[in-house]
């Protein structure tokens, strides 16, 4: 008999005193890989009707079949048992505005209306630390409620907005990127900031929060029409300072928008290539929308890895345009997803997927379940760099999970109940699933939402 690799369950050592450790059953649905290729999922996804999942201190150290593994679990392991429901990974949605909870929903308006008539007003009370103390508090906990536990999060032009969002996110140990926004031109006085005063505020907040507990930051530019040259280039003199932040943005996600941009920016030969001209593409960037782009644009973003974040809720919402996502893979563009919360009308991840499904069916293509709950999960993670902790159950990744109740509603159970495959029983969750799916939701571990059954020791 070969000796135990370290996943394997027999080489799981005995519980140290003072060791948090304790096993989840249910089914256990997370990707390996994206799933793209082909209709079957193949190896890329990884899934366990009766499953078993130990985590030890927050990160997970083994999973499989529980009948493969029960007979190499310490008999003295407690045992929380979720049968019935779905064991899958946090949700990862990487475009959101945290300061636009309480517009969300407001009717009538494209994109630069919107902005003036909802988006900066609601902004405007961020300049008061206990406003923003309170709606982020808030928020966090809608996130927490529709399974998110790791999010790439817009803040105001005002410093303590940052402050209040990461206070709130470390207090939760949850795992979040965030910013300040930088405006300095076409926007209100009062929501204004200049190019010396964002590059210092921005700084601060990097000093003092970027790699606190599972905190990041991400400078944040509104996007190109409402920041200078000036300011733009403060932003790259940043990332070339701190290497490790992220650089979040919009970009091309309305034609109003775009023409816009070209008359500020009549050199530039695109959108994209405003960002690129001061040094703002890379790995580290994400852009939400990137719905009208050339194939020069896309070419580019997958040359530097930059990626795209996929809204489909705000973009259907204010009208703005089709995510091309054929035109997006074959170029080998990074894709994520974002609910854009409060362009976006639902903080939830499964109907924001449901509605990535009708976006890519009117462009005369198809996202399968499968790729749908990567983008969700594991794909998320990768935009932001993340995947070597988080958006999978693998061992050795943090324990941020969801448990989903597929008999939630009386027709989701209805309608799962005559499912006959797994494709069929997860496609069917997403497209009828919404908070009211999300049983539980853990972070590192520990119950952060939800109810879970009282664990218990086996005889």
């Amino acid at each position: 008999m070969t000796a135990p690799s370290p996943t394997d369950p027999r080489a799981l050592p005995a519980m140290p005193r003072g060791e948090q450790v304790v096993a989840y059953r249910g089914s256990i649905l997370t990707c390996r890989d994206d799933p793209k290729e082909a209709r079957a999922p193949g190896r890329a996804v990884e899934f366990y009707e009766d499953g078993v999942m130990v985590v030890r201190d927050g990160r997970i150290e083994t999973l499989g079949d529980r009948l493969a593994i029960a007979p190499w679990l310490p008999r003295d392991l407690p045992v929380i048992d979720h049968s019935g429901r779905f064991l899958v990974p946090g949700f990862v949605d990487t475009h959101i505005h945290y300061p636009q909870t309480d517009i969300i929903a407001s009717y009538g308006a494209e994109l630069l209306e919107w902005l003036e008539r909802y988006a900066f007003p609601a902004e405007r009370a961020f300049a008061d630390p206990a406003h923003a103390d309170e709606v982020a508090a808030f928020f966090l906990d809608q996130l927490l409620a529709n399974g998110t536990t790791t999010a790439l999060v817009f803040g105001t032009v005002h410093k303590a907005s940052a402050e209040a969002f990461f206070a709130a996110a470390q207090a939760r140990d949850l795992r979040m990127i965030a910013g300040k926004v930088m405006m300095d031109r076409h926007a209100p006085d009062w929501l204004s900031d200049t190019p010396e005063s964002g590059y210092a505020d921005a700084k601060a907040l990097i000093d003092a929060w970027h790699g606190r507990g599972r905190l990041g930051y991400a400078l944040t530019p509104r996007f190109a029409p409402t920041s200078s040259p000036a300011q733009l280039e403060s932003v790259a003199r940043l990332m070339r300072e701190y290497p490790g932040v992220h650089v979040q943005s919009h970009l091309a996600e309305n034609r109003g928008e775009v023409e816009w941009m070209r008359q500020l920016f009549p050199e530039a030969r695109s959108y994209l290539d405003v960002y690129e001209r001061f040094g703002l593409l890379g790995p580290q960037a994400v852009y939400a929308h990137c719905l009208h782009l050339d194939d020069d644009d896309r070419a580019r973003m997958a040359a530097t890895g930059t990626v795209a974040a996929f809204c489909p809720t705000s973009n259907l919402f204010l009208g703005s345009g089709l995510f091309d996502l054929a035109a997006a893979d074959a170029h080998g563009m990074r894709v994520g997803i974002g609910s854009d919360v409060g362009g976006g009308t639902s903080f939830s991840m499964i109907r924001t997927l449901a509605e990535a499904y009708k976006v890519v069916k009117l462009t005369g293509q198809t996202l399968t379940p499968w790729r749908a709950f990567y983008f969700a999960t594991l794909g998320g993670a990768r935009a932001l760099g993340l995947d070597d902790r988080i958006g999978s159950l693998a061992p050795g990744r943090e324990a941020d999970f969801v448990v989903l109740d597929p008999t939630t509603t009386p027709l989701m159970a209805r309608r799962l109940a005559r499912a006959q495959s797994l494709e069929e029983r997860l496609f069917a969750l997403v497209m009828l699933g919404d908070d009211r799916v999300v049983r539980a939701t853990y972070v590192q571990g520990l119950l952060a939402h939800g109810t879970a059954p009282e664990p218990f020791v086996r005889p």
